[in-house]
């Protein structure tokens, strides 16, 4: 068992995890620490994502899926019964491969969550909207056309507004699932400087591809290798002096 240290806001234990008889992921063991960006690495299949997806409940939405050990948030089990995956997934939000705003006004992306929430008075949620974009660095950009569809935006900036429609629900932990793979060099390089700023408030952990990525924003790294933790450590070690010939092979392009 992992001790819960004051320091780490996540940790699993002992965690499997099932697409019906299929175990995608065995024994994951680990911690994430407050205001750290973790990024999780290895090749396409090797259970990254579904991992991240366990951390917010997301894979409850998937019929036929099981998990066994303990995700614990804030000391707690997040699959215990009395246990909300609604308000775990307000707490821990989550921002996709692909840019995903919904057909409405830039403004109502980012007030949908807040007002179903219960959030109804217009200055709190003028409010919330102005801080959340702020955070999002998409304020400057968008402030006069807040009543135009977010459809318009480009990719990059529909991408920070998924950022602030998270943000707007007051999180403690981001989860990034390939943040910017479906966005040009520039619109990555804004996505990257944001997350840098993000982790001065927020817990971040990142699916990458990106080799260079994630050496880039994180100070932790996990490989992951066909549904198993290989490796975990500082990010700089795990680049510059794996311990395991698979994570060696793996970021020096030997295969993945």
């Amino acid at each position: 068992m992992v001790k819960v240290g004051k320091n780490f806001i996540i940790n699993t234990n002992d965690v499997n995890f099932f697409y019906g008889s299929f175990r995608a992921l065995t024994e994951i063991t680990m911690g994430f620490e407050k205001n750290r960006v973790t990024a999780l690495i290895g090749p396409s299949g090797c259970g990254k994502s579904t991992f991240l997806r366990l951390l917010n409940r997301m894979n409850d939405l998937i019929d036929g899926t099981r998990v066994e050990g303990e995700v614990l948030f804030e000391g707690k089990n997040i699959y215990a019964t009395d246990v909300d995956p609604v308000e775990i997934r307000r707490r821990i939000g989550m921002v996709f491969q692909k840019p995903n705003p919904f057909p409405k006004s830039i403004l109502n992306n980012v007030t949908f969550a807040p007002k179903l929430s219960g959030i109804t008075k217009k200055s709190d949620l003028d409010s919330l909207v102005e801080q959340s974009l702020r955070q999002a660095v998409l304020w400057d950009e968008v402030k006069d056309i807040l009543n135009r569809s977010a459809m318009t935006l480009s990719g990059g900036q529909q991408q920070r507004l998924c950022i602030a429609r998270a943000l707007a629900m007051k999180p403690d932990v981001i989860l990034m699932d390939e943040p910017t793979s479906a966005l040009d060099p520039i619109s990555t390089a804004k996505i990257e400087e944001l997350i840098d700023e993000l982790k001065k408030r927020y817990t971040i952990i990142i699916v990458t591809h990106n080799m260079q990525q994630a050496a880039r924003v994180s100070q932790k790294t996990a490989f992951f290798h066909l549904g198993t933790l290989v490796e975990y450590g500082d990010t700089r070690e795990i680049f510059t002096n794996p311990r395991e010939a698979r994570t060696k092979d793996y970021i020096t392009g030997r295969y993945g």
